[in-house]
């Protein structure tokens, strides 16, 4: 095996002229106060039922008046990329597909590796054609041992190359949490900056639908305390494109959450080349009475609860937080200045999730501005019931988040 990657690593030293000039350290680490101001811009609303409708409402512009340099008024934004452009429309699947392949044209340090990714194409086919295209060099099929492979990627990227390291199912990268906690995460600072470790780790996740506990983790629970690591989750086509070609060209260590129950998501995405900030919250539904977080399949339960709540008079500001590690605290702060109401909903465990820490940033940062006590929507914590009604009844459903939000705003 070592010796694959010797001759891979020798064919990207060949290539190393065509390394592209994008600098990914300004890329992740530009100053917030940089991003320009669009005046007059205009939002996508993501329904729950795939649809994609433009929001030009009144309240709208009154929240960009408010909020000059929110995340909303910028003319990078995605859900404005999406609407402006003709494109073609892709499964999620198809995106993350799409996004790999063109990085693996531009840059030939890119590789892939994991279970079943070569001529099988990938569990959920997202390397569908890329052996036949690029070879078993670069698309490595390895055996079942998500240590030992996920091990090989770091020291691929100690070595200059970039690989893409796929789990077959997000659950069972626990076995290489050795590998991702003192290696991944750790190695760059230990070396005293001597290595980097550009690494992209990703996979499906999430409860699905009867898969058992075992094949529905949540692992943002337990990646979240690793020091060094990013981690983003994306939810629609667009970004999932955006954030997979971000990661594999970002100098860090970056995992990919993908959730199992959205790869057949089917959007119209630019057919011009594009990146999403590994950094930046996207600003789904701009509002007033409340600030709604979330990320990932619980975007569709919050966007279907917020039909109920508009009908009921309330106008709710939706955020697709998108970054799980850092926190887009520059967006999440102006919303909360603005509603100084905050519902995080997540599919994540109550005890140490996503919406635990991301509970204590805004108490730390933006306590003065709210009006209520934070309210956090989890998972229940238990292990996933096999059974499909049970199944149902641990996750956040649309209506509790109503219930919420009329709770908050009494």
């Amino acid at each position: 095996m070592a010796a694959i990657f010797h001759v891979v690593g020798a064919a990207a030293a060949l290539s190393s002229s065509l390394s592209n000039s994008f600098d990914s350290k300004k890329f992740l680490f530009s100053p917030r106060r940089s991003f320009s101001v669009r005046k007059g811009a205009s939002f996508v609303v993501v329904r729950s039922d795939g649809s994609v409708n433009l929001d030009l409402n009144p309240k709208a512009r009154r929240a960009q008046q408010l909020i000059a340099n929110a995340v909303a008024t910028k003319a990078d934004s995605s859900a404005a990329s999406s609407s402006s452009k003709p494109g073609h429309e892709l499964l999620l699947f198809e995106a993350l597909q799409e996004g790999l392949e063109e990085e693996m044209e531009r840059d030939p340090h890119v590789c892939v590796m994991g279970e079943d990714v070569g001529h099988y194409g990938g569990s959920y086919k997202v390397t569908k054609g890329l052996a036949t295209k690029f070879g078993d060099l670069r698309v490595l099929d390895t055996p079942i041992a998500e240590n030992s492979f996920t091990g090989m990627g770091i020291g691929a990227a100690m070595t200059g190359l970039r690989p893409v390291v796929e789990g077959m199912n997000m659950g069972f990268l626990l076995l290489a949490f050795n590998q991702i906690s003192n290696n991944c995460g750790m190695l760059h600072y230990t070396s005293g900056g001597q290595f980097t470790i550009p690494i992209v780790i990703r996979g499906p996740g999430g409860v699905g639908r009867q898969l058992g506990a075992e094949h529905s983790q949540r692992l943002e629970s337990y990646f979240q305390s690793i020091p060094g690591i990013q981690m983003v989750a994306c939810s629609t086509p667009y970004n999932a494109k955006g954030l997979m070609k971000a990661a594999i060209r970002s100098e860090n260590p970056v995992i990919l959450f993908e959730h199992v129950l959205l790869y057949n998501l089917k959007e119209r995405i630019p057919d011009e080349d594009y990146i999403c900030n590994l950094e930046e919250a996207e600003m789904v539904r701009p509002g007033e009475h409340v600030t709604i977080l979330t990320y990932s399949r619980m975007r569709y339960h919050v966007m279907q609860a917020a039909k109920t709540l508009v009908n009921k008079g309330y106008d709710p500001e939706v955020i697709d937080i998108r970054s799980l590690k850092p926190f887009d605290l520059y967006t999440i702060g102006n919303s909360v200045k603005k509603t100084h109401r905050v519902l995080i909903v997540e599919e994540c465990m109550r005890t140490g999730g996503i919406g635990a820490s991301l509970t204590a940033a805004i108490t730390e940062n933006f306590h003065d501005y709210l009006d209520a006590p934070i309210i956090c929507l989890s998972s229940q914590d238990v292990p996933t019931p096999y059974a499909g009604t049970l199944e149902e009844v641990t996750v956040v459903q649309p209506a509790q988040i109503v219930t919420a939000v009329e709770q908050l705003c009494q």
